[in-house]
Protein backbone atom coordinates (compact mmCIF):
# COMPACT_ATOMS: atom_id res chain seq x y z
CA UNK A 1 0.00 0.00 0.00
CA UNK A 2 1.56 3.44 -1.28
CA UNK A 3 1.41 6.69 0.77
CA UNK A 4 -1.62 7.92 -1.39
CA UNK A 5 -3.33 4.43 -0.90
CA UNK A 6 -3.37 5.65 2.94
CA UNK A 7 -7.51 6.59 4.56
CA UNK A 8 -6.88 9.98 5.37
CA UNK A 9 -8.86 10.08 9.03
CA UNK A 10 -6.01 7.34 9.77
CA UNK A 11 -3.39 9.31 8.63
CA UNK A 12 -4.90 12.22 10.45
CA UNK A 13 -5.74 10.32 13.65
CA UNK A 14 -1.54 9.48 13.62
CA UNK A 15 -1.04 13.17 12.84
CA UNK A 16 -3.10 14.15 15.83
CA UNK A 17 -1.42 11.44 17.81
CA UNK A 18 1.79 12.53 17.47
CA UNK A 19 0.93 16.44 17.74
CA UNK A 20 -0.72 15.45 21.11
CA UNK A 21 2.47 13.47 22.22
CA UNK A 22 4.86 16.46 21.40
CA UNK A 23 2.66 19.07 23.13
CA UNK A 24 2.73 16.76 26.20
CA UNK A 25 6.38 17.15 25.73
CA UNK A 26 6.58 20.59 25.34
CA UNK A 27 4.70 20.81 28.05
CA UNK A 28 6.86 18.76 30.67
CA UNK A 29 10.03 20.54 28.92
CA UNK A 30 8.04 23.92 30.04
CA UNK A 31 7.72 22.99 33.76
CA UNK A 32 11.25 21.31 33.86
CA UNK A 33 12.59 25.10 32.68
CA UNK A 34 10.99 27.06 34.88
CA UNK A 35 11.46 24.78 37.72
CA UNK A 36 15.35 25.22 36.86
CA UNK A 37 15.11 28.66 36.66
CA UNK A 38 13.56 28.86 40.11
CA UNK A 39 16.58 26.60 41.40
CA UNK A 40 18.72 28.59 39.42
CA UNK A 41 17.35 31.72 40.83
CA UNK A 42 17.88 30.65 44.45
CA UNK A 43 21.26 29.43 43.57
CA UNK A 44 22.45 32.94 42.09
CA UNK A 45 21.28 34.16 45.64
CA UNK A 46 23.27 32.04 47.68
CA UNK A 47 26.13 32.10 46.26
CA UNK A 48 26.11 36.33 46.43
CA UNK A 49 25.41 35.82 50.25
CA UNK A 50 27.99 32.71 50.26
CA UNK A 51 30.41 35.30 49.00
CA UNK A 52 29.06 38.39 51.12
CA UNK A 53 29.76 36.38 54.42
CA UNK A 54 33.97 34.99 52.88
CA UNK A 55 34.27 38.99 52.45
CA UNK A 56 33.32 39.48 55.64
CA UNK A 57 35.52 36.95 57.42
CA UNK A 58 38.23 37.95 55.12
CA UNK A 59 38.45 41.43 56.54
CA UNK A 60 37.61 39.76 60.21
CA UNK A 61 40.56 37.43 59.48
CA UNK A 62 43.00 40.40 58.25
CA UNK A 63 42.20 42.56 60.85
CA UNK A 64 43.50 39.94 63.55
CA UNK A 65 46.54 40.07 61.75
CA UNK A 66 46.48 43.57 61.68
CA UNK A 67 45.89 43.76 65.42
CA UNK A 68 48.46 40.64 66.17
CA UNK A 69 51.48 42.01 64.49
CA UNK A 70 50.36 45.37 66.48
CA UNK A 71 50.74 43.73 69.54
CA UNK A 72 54.32 41.94 68.26
CA UNK A 73 55.65 45.44 67.65
CA UNK A 74 54.63 46.72 70.88
CA UNK A 75 55.78 44.17 72.91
Amino acid sequence: MSQSDKDPSTELAALEAKLDALIAQFKLIKNENKSLKVKQDALVKEKAKLLEKTTQAKARVEAMIARLKAMEHDS
